[in-house]
């Protein structure tokens, strides 16, 4: 998976770069993803997961679990 956030699904989104004199040009803007190990205490065990910094905030908020089990409806990851 690139450049997807594993949590809320973000991806890249395309605007332009617009100069002094209204020229446009294509460019791309970049989710802030990282890559992140959390402590799930159901599993007793680290899951890395790539998510964004609104992923972690939502993670913090609603727990791990909760998170990772509504990131599985959507189906934006695989629990195995």
């Amino acid at each position: 998976m690139s450049r997807v956030c594993q949590v809320t699904g973000k991806t890249r989104m395309i605007g332009n770069n617009v100069s002094h004199s209204k020229r446009r040009t294509k460019r791309e803007f970049s989710p802030n993803l990282k890559v992140k190990r959390f402590w799930s205490e159901e599993e007793q065990r680290y899951i890395t997961l790539k998510v964004s910094c609104n992923g972690m905030k939502t993670i913090y908020k609603n727990g791990l679990a909760e998170t990772l089990r509504e990131a599985e409806k959507k189906g934006l990851i695989n629990l195995v």
